[in-house]
């Protein structure tokens, strides 16, 4: 070994939690929003994965989802929980923690040039909380271009404000089988939610999550482009999404 390996040392990361990567007008409506992605998640779902949240700028994550202002970052998704709907995610949990941390200054503004080497190679979940159209397209694209892999989910498809670049990188959600036809026939991949024994579509695959126990991170289907999916409706609000709803839904 030459002295001049010796001194070659690895780069190490500064200790970074995670960055704000938008701060602006809601691409649904024109309200303030953030959207921040975090370095490091335990969801055994997902598996280690980044992860992204959108939220409202301007107030708690729990009061907009109260107050019905998430459709600034939720649009006209049906599971919404001022709908009353089935949406499984805990929004006192780790969006509010997120948004408090954002708050006290917990996160930088991502820089590309400069921060790019810590997403390299990894794999991004666009909307742990969130809709991801609720932010120009161009906000992801800077940031799959680093990426390995990602997973993205849209119910916008139907909202004045979507931009169909959303098609090529996200899965387009599907409330019952008509949807997923119609929005397949628009060019779209389908990610829908079922009920327990609900049959297959033709050219759908069951999640791998529900018959394999596979993690997002290793199965990398949900891409936009890959394969029409569908997932066992799971969470705590879960009795909320039925066979009504999956019959009477509009397309």
């Amino acid at each position: 070994m030459t002295l001049l390996q010796k001194q070659v040392k690895p780069t190490k990361l500064a200790p970074v939690k995670g960055f704000v990567i938008y701060e602006g007008p809601s691409a649904l409506d024109g309200a303030p929003v953030v959207a921040i992605i975090t370095l490091s998640s335990n969801n055994a779902k997902t598996g280690n994965m980044i992860q992204s949240w959108i939220m409202r700028a301007d107030m708690l994550p729990t009061e907009a989802a109260k107050t019905g202002q998430d459709d600034s970052i939720c649009g006209n998704c049906i599971h919404r929980h001022f709908n009353k709907g089935a949406c499984y995610v805990n929004i006192g949990h780790a969006p509010l923690a997120i948004f408090k941390a954002y708050k006290r200054g917990a996160y930088p503004i991502y820089n590309d040039a400069i921060h790019s080497r810590y997403i390299v190679g990894r794999a991004l979940r666009m909307g742990s909380y969130g809709d991801p159209a609720a932010i120009k397209h161009g906000v992801w694209s800077e940031l799959l271009a680093h990426t390995a892999s990602h997973t993205g989910y849209t119910h916008q498809i139907n909202h004045i404000g979507f931009d169909p670049a959303f098609l090529s990188t996200c899965q387009v959600s599907a409330d019952s089988p008509k949807q997923a036809l119609k929005y397949q026939s628009m060019g779209a991949m389908t990610f829908r939610v079922a009920m327990a024994g609900d049959s297959l579509i033709k050219g759908e695959i069951q999640c791998k999550a529900d018959t394999h126990g596979i993690s997002c991170l290793d199965c990398k289907l949900c891409d936009g482009a890959s394969q029409n999916v569908v997932i066992e409706v799971h969470g705590s609000r879960s009795k909320r999404f039925n066979t009504r709803l999956i019959e009477t839904v509009g397309v």
